[in-house]
């Protein structure tokens, strides 16, 4: 008698929720009606995803005015920071094996391959059409695969043995520039996000990048990309924000040591070519670009962002 009444006390106890539960043959939840775990949308900094330290964001909406998502909006400090990261991570990522390098860059596709729905989705809900957003994750998937294969081959066509006329040998060499700063295009906002990473980290380069201020949800889903393929913390670094608040800081840090800038406003690039002269940064100009032809890849891209090294052997030592 005592044991039912401990028993009976201690269901009284539970609470209704579990009580409540649904047996086995009881008919399944409409689990429709729980609520969506939405993505937050972060920056990417020397491996990690924090948010804007300035705790700002906008509101990033579609082509017909929708509201989207909330995207954080990169500050000085979050562009300090970077520029941190991405010094601190070219030592390293400059040292090892061209062919290392490439494993690296096939590595990202293949985990872009098993992602491809992800992105689609995120393209379209941009404004994209499907079609289109097929296509450009297709092509951003093969252009890894493209630039991988150069890895360990871009040193061979670009290098030399100089003819002179002395006792000694003259060699030139590719070597990476250091910290390239990218501007990203605003149109073909996946591919030609990509079209500039991969040729400046694949020669030994470490970056930062502002991505897409209309269209920034594929940038942030390819760091993750890029987080979980072996490539280290601090090579590539991704900020989200607007352009006319973060382009100075670009061109006028005294640690970047090359700036590329893929949009069209002639104000902009006036001022970068001024603000660049600071500490002789490299200024590539990418504008009126189609990222999706196949003129957008090439092994030149690679040389952009390489310093021509010289050195002199003497004969019979």
């Amino acid at each position: 008698m005592k044991t039912k009444t401990k028993i009976a006390s201690r269901k009284s106890q539970i609470p209704r929720v579990l009580v409540n539960l649904p047996e086995a043959s009881d008919e399944r939840l409409d689990l429709d009606k729980r609520i969506k775990v939405l993505k937050t949308y972060k920056i990417y900094i020397d491996g990690k995803f924090p948010r804007s330290e300035s705790g700002r964001y906008y509101k990033l909406k579609d082509s017909k005015g929708n509201h989207i998502t909330n995207m954080s909006r990169a500050s000085r400090k979050d562009f300090r920071n970077a520029v941190v990261a991405a010094r601190n991570a070219v030592s390293s990522w400059s040292d090892r094996t061209g062919f290392n390098r490439g494993q690296i860059i096939y590595r990202i596709a293949e985990m872009l391959e098993t992602r491809k729905a992800q992105f689609i989705w995120e393209l379209v809900s941009q404004g994209i059409s499907r079609e289109n957003s097929v296509n450009e994750v297709n092509t951003a998937i093969d252009r890894l695969v493209y630039y991988a294969g150069w890895a360990d081959k871009y040193q061979q066509i670009f290098s030399s043995v100089n003819p002179v006329n002395a006792s000694y040998f003259n060699f030139s060499v590719p070597e990476p520039t250091g910290v390239v700063g990218i501007i990203a295009p605003e149109e073909f906002s996946f591919i030609g996000l990509i079209s500039n990473i991969i040729p400046a980290i694949l020669g030994g380069n470490t970056c930062v990048v502002l991505a897409s201020e209309s269209m920034p949800l594929t940038a942030i889903s390819f760091a993750e990309v890029l987080q979980s393929s072996d490539v280290p913390a601090g090579v590539v670094n991704i900020l989200t924000g607007f352009e006319k608040e973060l382009v100075s800081h670009f061109s006028g840090h005294m640690d970047v040591n090359a700036i590329i800038y893929t949009r069209n406003d002639p104000a902009q690039i006036k001022a970068i070519q001024i603000s660049a002269t600071s500490n002789l940064k490299r200024i590539h100009i990418r504008k009126d670009q189609n990222w999706m032809s196949p003129e957008s890849q090439n092994p030149y891209i690679i040389l952009d962002n390489q310093e021509i090294k010289t050195i002199w052997h003497p004969i019979g030592f």
